[in-house]
């Protein structure tokens, strides 16, 4: 869909801002890339899945960023290094430099994927 990562692009910032981050952050740089990967991903290879859902959780702390599509395609982390854009790759990098991972989950109750990232968050952060 042309805009979608624009969009949730926009709406994670507004709402990591809401959280009481700085959006001159790097972290919520790293948490902006990693949307717009996750996001740029589902749009691409979610064929039967037309929509992500992007969900935001933060801790004391913890940044947890949830991208869920209804494709039943599976991913796996092994295709880090198989895949042409390595995005994926990407989105673990991010995590790990945060001291986070990247975990690929069923959706819930649904027949989709969800892949979760988790940031630590840095000493001074709320």
């Amino acid at each position: 869909m042309p805009g979608s990562v624009r969009a949730a692009r926009e709406r994670t910032e507004r709402s990591l801002v809401l959280f009481g981050l700085e959006s001159s952050s790097s972290l919520v740089g790293a948490a902006l890339l990693v949307v717009s990967e996750l996001v740029a991903n589902a749009v691409r290879h979610a064929q039967q899945s037309p929509e992500a859902e992007v969900t935001l959780h933060m801790s004391d702390h913890l940044l947890v960023v949830c991208v869920a599509d209804l494709d039943p395609s599976p991913i796996t982390l092994a295709d880090t290094d198989r895949t042409p854009g390595q995005g994926l790759r990407t989105v673990a990098d991010l995590a790990r430099t945060y001291g986070g991972d990247l975990r690929i989950e069923p959706a819930g109750t649904t027949r989709g994927k969800a892949v979760i990232v988790r940031f630590i968050l840095p000493g001074g952060t709320p």
